[in-house]
C-alpha cells in the first residue's frame, strides 16, 4: 500500500513566492531558495513548485530557476507552469524535475498526456485540475491559473486523464484555494473514487484535522497545502507524526 504523502505548495509569481485566496489576492511571502532549504530541514515528502503566471503570461517554464531549486532540493520535486509540449516535459526532468504537473495544456491538448507519459513514464505526470464550485451544486474544470472555464466535469476530465496516462492527479479546489477552512472533501471524494490513480488534494488546510477529513472522508492519497506551512507553526512533520497517531499510514 501506498503512503500517505504530505506536500508543501510553493506557488511563484514574478521572480518570487506569493500566497493566493481563491487564485486572486496575490500576496508575496519570500523566496524560493529560503522555502526550500527550510522544507529540506523538515522531513518533507515532496515539494510542488507551480509557476502561475507561466501560462496566463504566456511563456514557458522558468528553466533556470527550476535548475536552480533541483540543486537545493533534497526531496522529490513536482514542477509545473507554462508546460505545452513534450520538449518542455523533457527540460524540466533534465534540470531535475521528478514530476512534471500539466494543467491548461492537457486540456487544450489531451494527446500531450499520452505523449508524455510515453516519452517519461507515467510516474512522471501529474495533471493538475483546478474546479470551482458553482451556485447550482455542480463542479466545472478551470484552466489558465484558474480564470478560463472549460465546460468540463472534473470526475470526467479525471477519468480521462487517467486513460491517456496520466501518473496522479494534482485536484485543487479553488474555492477552497488560501481559505484554511478545509478541503472540498465532496469534490476529492468524487474523484476519488471515479480514478485509481493518486488523487493529491489542495486547496484550504488550515489544521492537521482537515488533512486527516480529506484523506477519510474523502479518500485522496496525499495532501498538498501552502498557507497552513507558511503562515503557522504547523509543519509537515507534526501532520505526520497527527495522521500517524490516527492510524493512516505516512511517511515517518
Amino acid at each position: 500500500m501506498l503512503k500517505i504523502r504530505v506536500m508543501p505548495t510553493l506557488l511563484f509569481k514574478n521572480f518570487g513566492l506569493v500566497k493566493s485566496v481563491q487564485f486572486d489576492s496575490w500576496r508575496r511571502i519570500g523566496s524560493v531558495m529560503q522555502a526550500v532549504k527550510v522544507y529540506n530541514l523538515r522531513e518533507v515528502d515532496e515539494l510542488v513548485f507551480l509557476d502561475i503566471s507561466a501560462t496566463p503570461e504566456g511563456h514557458p517554464p522558468d528553466f533556470e530557476t527550476v535548475d536552480e531549486i533541483a540543486d537545493e532540493c533534497f526531496m522529490p520535486l513536482t514542477v509545473g507552469g507554462g508546460v505545452k509540449s513534450v520538449a518542455d516535459v523533457r527540460r524540466l526532468l533534465q534540470v531535475g524535475a521528478d514530476k512534471v504537473a500539466i494543467n491548461t495544456a492537457a486540456v487544450q491538448n489531451p494527446e500531450l498526456i499520452q505523449l508524455a507519459a510515453q516519452h517519461f513514464g507515467s510516474q512522471c505526470v501529474v495533471i493538475s485540475i483546478d474546479v470551482k464550485k458553482h451556485s447550482n451544486g455542480t463542479y466545472e474544470v478551470f484552466t489558465h491559473a484558474g480564470t478560463q472555464p472549460t465546460g468540463k466535469d472534473p470526475v470526467m476530465w479525471a477519468k480521462e486523464v487517467e486513460s491517456l496516462g496520466a501518473g496522479e492527479i494534482l485536484l485543487t479546489s479553488i474555492d477552497q484555494d488560501g481559505t484554511m477552512t478545509g478541503y472540498d472533501i465532496e469534490l476529492t471524494r468524487k474523484v476519488s473514487h471515479a480514478v485509481s490513480i493518486p488523487v493529491i488534494a489542495s486547496g484550504g488546510a488550515g489544521s492537521y484535522q482537515d488533512m486527516a477529513s480529506v484523506l477519510l472522508e474523502g479518500r485522496a492519497s496525499a495532501i498538498a497545502a501552502a498557507s497552513i506551512f507558511h503562515f503557522t507553526q504547523q509543519t509537515p512533520l507534526e501532520a505526520k507524526h497527527f495522521l500517524n497517531g490516527l492510524g493512516l499510514n505516512v511517511r515517518l
